[in-house]
Formats: C-alpha cells, structure tokens, sequence
C-alpha cells in the first residue's frame, strides 16, 4: 500500500512539472514572452491534521476559515504546491522604488496560469480516482477584512513545504518570490513530514535576529521589526501601485534582493 501511495505521488508530481514547463501559458507575452514560472514543489498533507482546525483560531485566520473537509466531503488529502518565479522575472525587481514592469504583469499573468495548474491538478486526481476541488477557484471562496477562507501559504506550511518570515511570505527551500496553490482531494496519499517545528524556523530574524533585510526592502513601511502590517501594504497597492500599473498591480521588494528570493537562507 505504501509503495502503491508513494507512486501515485511520484506521477502527481510529474504531471505538475511537466505541466508548467513548457506551457505557452507560463510565459510573459509582452516581455519577449520570458518564462513565468520555474518547475514548481509539491508537497502533501493529510485532511485530518489539526492544523487545519487550528487556522480557526481568531489569532491565526479565524473562525471563517474552512477545514480540507468543509471544502469536499470525504476529504482525505491536500496536495499543495510552490510556484517560483524565473529569474528573468525576479531580477529585475531587485531595484529599488517600484515594481519593474515584469513583475507586475507576472503578478497577474502568473496568477492567471496558476489557476490553470489549479485545474489541471484537479484533473490529474480525478483520473486517478478521486473527486477533487481547488478551494480558490470554488463560488465558495471569500476573502473576510484581509484574511480569506483558505490560505494557500498555510497549507504549504501543513505540508512540508516551508516556514514563514519576517514579511509573512513562506520560504521554502526554492525562496519565497513565487505563487501557491492547493487542491484538496479524496484520494488517500501519504502526507510527507514537515522537516521543522515551528512556523518561523526558516527566517533568519526569528532564529537569530540577524537579517531583516526585507524590512529595509519595503517601500510602504508596511514590514516592522513586529512583523507585516498588510493594511499598510494593501494601501500602498490600492493608491500608489494600482494607479500606475492598472489593471496590473503587485510589489514584490519583500520577496527580491533578500537572501531568501531564490532558497532557504537557513
């Protein structure tokens, strides 16, 4: 049974990266169409594990926010997954002031093909089987005040995928300039182990208090030695960044010319 689990792992794995690689969607078509994404990490988490439960809590998520169960009935697995931004996207953005112009268009180009890995996930569980659903692409979805009822980055962290810093991104050991996404299926696959303990183990700030360089990165002021106000850094989107770059929007200095842009800096 384990060997029969870990191959389907193995394929659902294959079938993501040979997925994005090579897609025509995964690339830039207004910047000498440079790729969008590199090949993406996948991890996986079991439905029941309670810290799903715990991302109820007012003091993480709050009580808005959907178990794996609450998604599909009969939920036994989540499968989750790290989208890393190609360095022709990242590097330019290592300037300071605003967003390079790739950025922001990969901020929405990007996240308009992770939908389409969203579905073609769903798609790869359903042929082996299983019923499936992308909790982000359901009319069910919400975002209440700046929290939604389904965090993509928590459930990355549930299933091994990484810890989160200073500025609230998840560094994974691929960086943290990137994109998630999730699909929680009934499919019963192994859930790999989560290589750390608690939630900041991968930030050089939390173990050290050395770094801190996304704090200097942010334009907005929205990072502090506290930790990431995301009402300042939503403002700084909706009237500096909005308003310049409409319909694109993003920023994205937190993620770049920081030692955790392209892997795990501990």
């Amino acid at each position: 049974m384990r060997a029969m689990q870990d191959n389907l792992k193995k394929f659902v794995v294959k079938e993501l990266q040979n997925f994005v690689q090579g897609n025509r969607q995964n690339v830039l078509a207004d910047h000498d169409k440079i790729p969008i994404y590199d090949p993406p990490l996948v991890g996986f988490a079991a439905a029941r594990d309670p810290l799903f439960e715990k991302l109820k809590e007012p003091e993480v998520i709050g009580k808005h926010h959907r178990s794996p169960a609450e998604w599909l009935d009969r939920a036994k697995t989540v499968v989750s997954y790290f989208l890393p931004f190609s360095r022709q996207v990242r590097e330019p953005n290592r300037s300071e002031g605003l967003p390079a112009e790739e950025w922001v268009s990969a901020r929405i180009a990007g996240e308009e093909f992770n939908d389409a890995v969203r579905r073609h996930l769903v798609k790869v569980l359903e042929g082996l089987g299983g019923k499936a659903v992308a909790p982000v692409l359901e009319d069910a979805f919400a975002v209440v005040g700046f929290r939604s009822n389904w965090s993509e980055r928590h459930a990355a962290y549930a299933a091994g995928l990484g810890t989160f810093g200073l500025s609230r991104s998840l560094i994974t050991v691929k960086g943290c300039a990137g994109r998630y996404g999730s699909v929680v299926t009934t499919l019963n696959l192994e859930p790999d182990p989560r290589p750390y303990k608690g939630l900041y183990e991968g930030c050089p700030w939390f173990t050290d208090g050395s770094c801190g360089r996304c704090l200097e990165r942010c334009p907005s002021g929205a990072i502090t030695r506290k930790g990431k106000d995301v009402r300042v850094c939503s403002d700084y989107l909706d009237n500096v960044i909005k308003p310049r770059y409409r319909p694109r929007y993003g920023c994205g200095k937190c993620q770049t010319a920081v030692p955790c842009e392209k892997a795990s800096p501990v």
